[in-house]
Formats: structure tokens, sequence, C-alpha cells
């Protein structure tokens, strides 16, 4: 069987390329058509750079990671021929001690869709045709949006993130930096119950997005932010999504003595670190990675418009013009999320 992938090459390479797939019968793993796809940082640092890290391109590898698509073949009794499904882009080993710990995040051996980590890479979901695990096949309703369902993965680090934090219910909530992450962590933290979200961004086109998904009051990142830096701090709870030395310096600040900050950005280390901070207000400083069983709460939300991505959607393009669709998402004055169409 012939399907059409999305596939980096190189910093600046990628292409269109037709490739072989074949499904065995296999009993554990089912066909899929992808329906949609939603471009993701990792994504551009690909085509950008061709690596990430230093996990470099060594061979053809097709991208994306955030999918959903129709079932072609199955021999699932829970999937039906047709019926859509949310692709859970993780495929844990199930072995090693953080699997069997339910940490799954963690895992040793993890197999992540669009990953130059393993050579061979680890091939993602921009193609017409996928072969996965049925195992991550997540169904929802099928009235739901493609371009609502498409936010599961993102929505999933989110409310991975928000719960790293523990109760948040009635809390005072602060997010450092809201481009697609920050703005679905300010979502998921409405929906958990924070009492107030407070969010700062250098972008001012972000921030009124960051309002439309819930919150309660947005600051540009050169305003006055002295009132809530008193009585060593002013929030419980504070989430640092930018990765910037400089935001995380004000997170430490604005956060209050024994508060807790959950660290999702990822960025440069921080020189000359306030290290003092973080001891003498006994902060609890929390990393955040991924996801676990949060990728079919995630699904539900969506599914059940418990909450509303589109504000974030900027652009949708066929698969066909990938490289136009990757600059245009790297245009990140004008552009929150782009999501390619690989069939209605």
């Amino acid at each position: 069987m012939k399907t059409q992938s999305c596939v980096v090459k190189g910093a600046k390479n990628v292409d269109i390329m037709t490739q072989d797939i074949q499904y065995d019968d296999n009993p554990e793993q089912t066909l899929i058509q992808i329906i949609r796809g939603g471009i993701c940082g990792s994504d551009l640092h690909y085509y950008q750079h061709g690596k990430i890290g230093n996990y470099e391109i060594k061979h053809p590898m097709v991208l994306g990671h955030e999918v959903i698509g129709r079932v072609v073949k199955t021999h699932s009794s829970r999937l039906k021929i047709g019926q859509k499904v949310a692709i859970n882009p993780s495929k844990p080993c199930l072995q090693c001690k953080y699997c069997l710990n339910g940490e799954s995040n963690q895992c040793e051996n993890m197999r992540f869709f669009g990953s130059a980590m393993y050579d061979p890479h680890v091939d993602g979901g921009f193609t017409q045709f996928k072969v996965v695990d049925t195992a991550q096949c997540i169904d929802y309703p099928q009235d739901a949006p493609d371009e609502v369902m498409v936010f599961a993965e993102p929505l999933a680090v989110c409310i991975h993130a928000v719960k790293q934090a523990g109760d948040i219910s009635g809390k005072k909530v602060f997010i450092s930096g809201v481009g697609p992450i920050g703005c679905l962590v300010v979502a998921a933290a409405k929906v958990l119950g924070a009492k107030e979200i407070i969010c700062t961004d250098l972008s001012q086109r972000c921030l009124d997005i960051a309002h439309q998904m819930g919150a309660t009051k947005t600051l540009l990142a050169h305003e006055d932010f002295t009132e809530y830096a008193q009585h060593k701090g002013e929030f419980d709870i504070t989430f640092e999504a930018s990765g910037h030395p400089s935001s995380i310096e004000r997170c430490l600040t604005v956060t209050k003595a024994k508060g807790k900050i959950i660290q999702i950005g990822m960025g440069a280390n921080v020189p000359n670190f306030p290290i003092m901070s973080l001891i003498a207000k006994e902060i609890q400083w929390i990393g955040s990675f991924r996801f676990v069983e949060e990728f079919n709460t995630a699904v539900e939300w969506l599914g059940t418009g418990k909450l509303d991505p589109l504000p974030l959607l900027s652009a949708t393009f066929p698969y066909q013009e990938l490289e136009q669709a990757l600059i245009t998402a790297g245009n990140k004055n004008d552009i929150a999320k782009v999501q390619l169409i690989f069939t209605e």
C-alpha cells in the first residue's frame, strides 16, 4: 500500500514522499487514514534546524504527532471501520520500571511520533495512512469538529502540567508565556477550578488569545509587577511556559512563599540562577513532561466541549503545501497554531 508522507530531510529541507506501508492484520494494530494534523514546536525545530538538541535528522523522517484519523482496518471490537479517532503519539515499552509504575511518560524506551532520538528515526503522523497500535486509538463523539480534536495532544501536555500542581481549585494562578501551550494551560486551569488566572507575555496578540481562553487578567512583560512581588509573592501556583531566563526569575519573584512553580517551557540554562529565592521562600519547582492518562482526558474534554481551543487556530493548509505551512507556523508574531489537512 502506498502513502504520501510529509518528511524532513534536514534544515529547511522538507518534501512530500511516496512511501510503502504494510498492514499485516496484526490483531493489536489498526490501519488509520489520517484526517488532520497540528504543527508543533518540535516540527518547526526539525524544519528550521534539522535537529532538536543533539538529535539530528540522519535520513528522511515523517513529521507530526498531533493527529486524528479514520479507522480503515482493525481487529478491535471497540473500534468500527470509518470511525474517527484521536491518535495518542506515545508508544511506551510497558516493561521498564517507570511504565510498570504508571509513569509511562518517563519510559526509558519511548517511541514517540516524529522523533529523531533513535536511528532509524520514529516516523510521525503527517501521512495519508499509518499503522498504529490499537491502544493508541482513542474514540470520541463523531460529531466533534476535526479542527477541535486535533488539539488533543497539546491539551494533554497542559492538563498533565496543571495536575503536577495538585488541587488548584480556588487557587491564584500565574502563567508566564502564553503561546499555544500557555493558552491551553489557561483553559485547563480554568476547567480545574482556578480562582484567578493572570498571564504575561511579550505579545499583545498572545495575551488577547489567553483572555479568550479564560485568563482573568493579562499583562505585557514590560509592565510593572511590583504589586505581585509584595509580601514574598502573590501566587499560589505559577506555570512557566516560555523557558526564558527572565521569565523564570519573574516566576520566582511573584510566587508566594510555600508556593509551586511548574516548569513547562524549555530553554537555555539560567545564568546566575536566584537559588536563594527558591530556598528562602521554600518554593517547590516541579518539572512537567508530556502526559500519561491525560491524553484520554483531553479527548474527552474536547469531544464534549468542556473547553474551546479554536482561538488558537490561525491557519490551515493542504498537506501538499507542507513547507508553506511550516513557514507560516514559524511566524510567531502573527500565528499561533497551523493545521494540515490530509482528507476531509
